[in-house]
């Protein structure tokens, strides 16, 4: 087992505003380093419904025995495909390795409570928890993954700058999280009423989004899908509009910046997109609600990963493929967005906790990225490339059917347009409470619904960002500008 020092017990206020937020969610092939001896497992090979074998799994010796139980917490995947191949690999690992392996699946927007939940109680019931943002919040919490992340680079080459950048804290040199996947987050876009305002590449800037969304919103009454709600989506996509106008929350010094005209000029941007090409019901949404908006023809547009997409191909939906996919809107100073999803993995920083399983099972996992790519229909990308070595061809021709079979070629070039939610900085700890408590959709919305001017909105939004700054600054843990 690892040492660990006594665990942090979070702030009442802490584990308020984020089980909160979670509620409010709910509701509405070697790289460097010595190579490593592998020995692909007799029967591992897998294979995803209509799309043959695919990348037998591998397995490598932990670097210490290993016993006990080692009890993993994470989301059920929007892709079903990935959990039906990932408990039976885990567990097999556990049966070579001598570690009794439990696994719990629960919905994405409970998450975040209840890892809140579980680090506040100081007595975790889990030794391995996932979720797909960041969550540099709980950095005094857990346990420092460097050791994971150096093993990993040492076998397999540096890890992708977007994933350490939403793992590791370079004021405090701790990796408060490990992040061996990410997802792109393309636009989504229904060709056939994209084909009809003379667009049938999709929307490429945010201006043809206005212009296009509202014309179809007129002539045939589907809106865009732009959220404006408390969930994740809603968080994501507004952050890469503000960032495209060269708006942000911080800079790369970890100065404050939500407020300038810049950002003032983003939400005047959404007032009138809302007003000429979207309904109130953006408000309420959940992070499913994108996904099932453009599957039931009631939505021409959405930020989102290929998640929708592969639902409505596992459906037999005929709108599969009438759904095709963009890179990030320009705008008037850039076009980046947020990766949809940012895996962290962290292990609570509490007695009895597994260390030593649940960062081997991690390495066993980065050994394995090619299977999780493939067994996640390429919703899952990896943040050392070179373990999956034909995601490139699998892009070029997808092995799960689509029609035609080049149409995921966009995401080939994903992480030109893809960065941390940080961005121009690192994700730190203050910008990971400012994204639980939602308070970028909720700026973006008082202004939409009228309720504030986009100057009151944005004014209101810094002040509760500056204190959240100031807190973190104050315990060392976000930079000093």
């Amino acid at each position: 087992m690892v040492p660990r020092k006594a665990p942090y017990a979070i702030t009442r206020r802490e584990f308020l505003w984020l089980s909160s937020a979670a509620v409010l969610a709910a509701a509405c092939g070697n790289g460097g380093g010595d190579a490593t001896t592998t020995t692909a497992r007799a029967g591992t090979s897998t294979s995803v419904a209509g799309a043959g074998e695919g990348p037998a799994e591998t397995f490598v010796e932990p670097r210490e025995a290993l016993n006990g139980e080692l009890k993993i917490l994470l989301w059920s995947h929007f892709v079903p495909a990935h959990d039906t191949w990932f408990d039976p690999f885990a567990k097999a690992w556990g049966e070579q390795v001598g570690v009794d392996v439990t696994i719990d699946h629960i919905a994405v927007a409970d998450v975040p409570a209840a890892i809140a939940s579980e680090i506040q109680s100081g007595q975790p019931e889990h030794d391995l928890m996932q979720y797909i943002a960041v969550l540099s919040q709980h950095e005094p919490s857990v346990v420092d993954m460097a050791d994971v992340v150096a093993e990993a680079e040492n076998r397999y080459g540096a890890m992708l700058d977007l994933t350490r950048r939403s793992s590791f804290n370079p004021n405090t040199g701790k990796y408060y999280a490990y992040a061996p996947s990410w997802v792109p987050d393309p636009g989504d876009y229904r060709r056939s009423l994209w084909e009809g305002v003379g667009l049938p590449d999709g929307p490429r800037t945010y201006d043809d989004l206005l212009q296009g969304g509202s014309e179809i919103f007129a002539n045939e009454g589907v809106q865009l899908g732009i959220g404006m709600s408390q969930e994740i989506d809603s968080n994501m996509a507004l952050r890469g509009l503000m960032w495209s106008f060269g708006a942000g929350i911080q800079d790369e010094n970890e100065n404050v910046i939500i407020n300038s005209d810049a950002t003032v000029a983003a939400i005047e941007y959404m007032n009138e997109l809302f007003a000429n090409a979207m309904t109130p019901e953006v408000f309420a949404w959940n992070a499913a609600s994108n996904n099932q908006g453009i599957n039931s023809g009631e939505l021409s547009y959405i930020l989102n990963s290929i998640s929708a997409y592969r639902t409505a191909q596992d459906e037999g939906l005929e709108v599969a493929d009438d759904i095709w996919f963009t890179p990030a809107l320009e705008g008037p100073e850039t076009g980046v967005v947020a990766s949809h999803v940012m895996y962290n993995w962290i292990v609570p920083d509490a007695p009895d906790v597994n260390v030593s399983a649940a960062q081997e099972f991690l390495l066993h996992y980065t050994e394995n990225l090619a299977p999780v790519a493939w067994n996640s229909k390429l919703y899952d990308f990896p943040a050392f490339p070179d373990r999956v070595p034909d995601l490139q061809g699998w892009l070029d021709n997808d092995p799960f059917g689509s029609n035609p079979p080049t149409k995921l070629q966009v995401l080939k070039n994903s992480l030109d347009w893809a960065t941390n939610i940080g961005h121009p900085g690192p994700a730190n700890p203050a910008i990971g409470q400012v994204f639980g408590e939602a308070i970028i959709p909720v700026m973006f919305a008082e202004a939409a619904q009228g309720n504030k001017t986009p100057t009151e909105a944005v004014a209101d939004a810094e002040t509760q960002i500056n204190a959240i700054f100031d807190d973190w600054r104050g315990r060392g843990l976000v930079g000093s500008g």
